[in-house]
């Protein structure tokens, strides 16, 4: 059984990620979520190990000090991170993971865990990025000039990303990385146990 992958999938607000890649897992069950590590309290429903690893900011600490994340983040006074020992496992198994995340927590994962597959999402252009924040109805002038500022800013980092999908319809975005996904795991260097079994059976037989 050859490693899973991990899909590392981000995008400024506005272009639809988080759509997308719900659809995704729609579409295949199969692919695992990243479970994140949170000193937030659980909410009404939320399971341990389901929705988050649930830990006192003593503890967070800790982790963040053992170096036992792929990433982390202080966000509106709740610290969140991804378990590196959780994905890793998972990988092992051979289970794909599906990491959903901002461009910072991806750079971060990219220098921890460079076999990843990092895929940044945007709209067609950046006027229907502005249209789709301006349907939200919930913003300022003044914030929104900020998530646009700040989504023109992530695209300088788009080359630390490895594919680039434009979300000009959910279904065609899901069927690219769908269509990633596939192209990754026929990769050469991800199939390195395959490829020696190929060879072993070859001179097993005097070819």
């Amino acid at each position: 059984m050859e490693d899973g992958l991990l899909l590392v999938v981000s995008g400024p607000s506005g272009a639809g990620k988080s759509t997308v890649c719900a659809q995704l897992r729609t579409e295949m069950p199969e692919l695992g979520l990243s479970v994140s590590v949170t000193t937030r309290s659980p909410r009404a429903g939320e399971e341990e190990g389901i929705n988050y690893f649930f830990r006192t900011a003593e503890q967070f600490a800790q982790m963040q000090a053992n170096d036992e994340f792929l990433e982390s983040a202080h966000v509106y006074g709740n610290s969140y991170g991804t378990p590196k020992q959780y994905v890793f496992d998972q990988i092992a198994q051979g289970k794909d993971i599906l990491l959903e995340i901002e461009m910072q927590g991806a750079l971060q994962v990219k220098r921890r865990f460079d076999r990843g597959v990092f895929i940044f999402v945007v709209p067609p252009t950046l006027s229907d990025l502005k249209h789709r924040i301006l349907k939200r109805g919930s913003e300022t002038p003044e914030s929104l000039m900020r998530r646009f500022s700040s989504a023109y800013n992530e695209l300088s980092y788009l080359d630390e990303y490895h594919y680039l999908v434009v979300n000009d319809s959910v279904d065609l975005a899901v069927e690219r990385i769908r269509s990633i996904i596939v192209a990754e795991k026929c990769r050469m260097d991800r199939n390195a146990r395959l490829r020696r079994r190929l060879l072993d059976e070859g001179a097993d037989n005097g070819v």
